[in-house]
């Protein structure tokens, strides 16, 4: 399997360890969207996309964050919950939506991200609208 394209949306967000978004290709036939590139301890890296966990109201069954003291549908009191935490598993209210199997192929989705990330951070994209400085 190889990583045909690579796109990067490089976000400006003060205080926030958040550089860019990409979504990645794979033999121009499947795209993942929503990886997130963020400024570690130790440098860059490559996040997985992800969802949010939630759980249901008792009363209504709208479903509501994990941390949530009152339902955002009918605002019944709910009792603040935890997500079982699996092996290994260092958020407890996120799940990894897609992420590879290997260390080789994480290691090798990382490097075509960050060096996607690096080209587009040296020479941006204009965004609509706007017009290249030369």
């Amino acid at each position: 399997m190889e990583i045909t394209e690579t796109r990067i949306t490089l976000m400006e967000k003060p205080n926030s360890r958040l550089r860019a978004y990409a979504s990645i290709t794979f033999d121009n036939n499947f795209v993942v969207k929503d990886l997130r590139v963020i400024e570690g301890r130790s440098g860059l890296f490559v996040a997985m996309p992800s969802r949010r966990l939630q759980k249901p109201c008792p009363k209504c069954m709208a479903k509501n964050p994990l941390r949530a003291k009152f339902c955002g549908q009918c605002g019944a009191a709910l009792e603040v919950a935890t997500a079982p935490k699996e092996e290994g598993d260092s958020s407890s209210e996120h799940r990894d939506l897609a992420h590879p199997i290997t260390t080789e192929f994480r290691n090798y989705l990382q490097k075509i991200v960050l060096e996607a990330y690096e080209k587009e951070k040296a020479n941006p994209t204009p965004k609509r609208g706007e017009t290249q400085k030369k």
